[in-house]
This record gives structure tokens, C-alpha cells and sequence, in this order.
């Protein structure tokens, strides 16, 4: 199996990093969705942190941090001498899946009581956008 090029792109084939979040959780947040959207595949060789930092145009350290970081949480794990590579665990890829869903409801809900909605017209106005999908 090949090392994919990395995809998540903008402009110009390099990520727009946002400057109120540390690079590397940005590099980890790129990963993780990557994976559960099965851009990157279950056992899948992915860059070296070298590769990746040409390719962000970041510090090597940067993408070492968020490749410890991903490796501490058994998302992804070194096997020295061949890469690194996406766990094999299909619950741990649900977990982050389910792990984001609710990181990213939980901000579309306080953004929407942020405006004056209550809960239960969140719900109405979902219901409302899903019936137009």
C-alpha cells in the first residue's frame, strides 16, 4: 500500500492554517476528519513527518508534535523502520467519529443560543434545512 499524496487542501495545495489555533492540533483536526471520511484508509501509510512538514511548509517539530500526539491516542502508530500508519481499529475510527459529531453539535448549538434561538427552534430550523436536502 502507497503513500497517498495528502489531500486536505486549499489554494496553492497548502492548508490556510488559522492563526488563533496551535498548527499542530490544526494538523491533528486535518487528520483525524481525513480518516473517519475515509479520504485516509484504516492501516494506511501516511507521510513522514519530514514529507509533511515540506508539504505544509511547517517546522518538522510541528508535525512530530501532532504525530505523538496522534500516536499517544492510538490514532495512528510508528513501526520503526516502515512508516507510520491509520490504526486498524475500526470502534477507535467510530469513537473519533462520534467524538467530532459531538464537538461540532455542541458548537453549532451555542453559536445558535449565542444568536437567541432556543433548543427548540434549533431543532425546528434543522428539520426545516433537512426537508430542502
Amino acid at each position: 500500500m502507497g503513500v497517498s499524496i495528502y489531500y486536505n487542501m486549499k489554494v496553492g495545495g497548502k492548508m490556510n492554517f488559522n492563526d488563533n489555533i496551535p498548527i499542530y492540533i490544526q494538523i491533528i483536526n486535518s487528520i483525524k476528519k481525513d480518516i473517519v471520511s475515509s479520504k485516509l484508509q484504516i492501516g494506511q501509510k501516511i507521510l513522514s513527518v519530514r514529507e509533511m512538514a515540506e508539504y505544509y511548509n511547517v517546522n518538522p517539530s510541528t508535525v512530530q508534535r501532532a504525530y505523538q500526539e496522534l500516536e499517544k491516542s492510538k490514532v495512528i502508530n510508528v513501526q520503526r523502520g516502515l512508516g507510520t500508519f491509520i490504526t486498524d481499529k475500526s470502534e477507535m475510527i467510530e469513537e473519533i467519529k462520534v467524538d467530532m459529531a459531538d464537538n461540532l453539535t455542541s458548537h453549532f448549538i451555542e453559536e445558535m443560543m449565542g444568536i437567541g434561538f432556543t433548543y427548540n427552534q434549533i431543532v425546528e430550523n434543522i428539520s426545516r434545512y433537512a426537508r430542502r436536502e
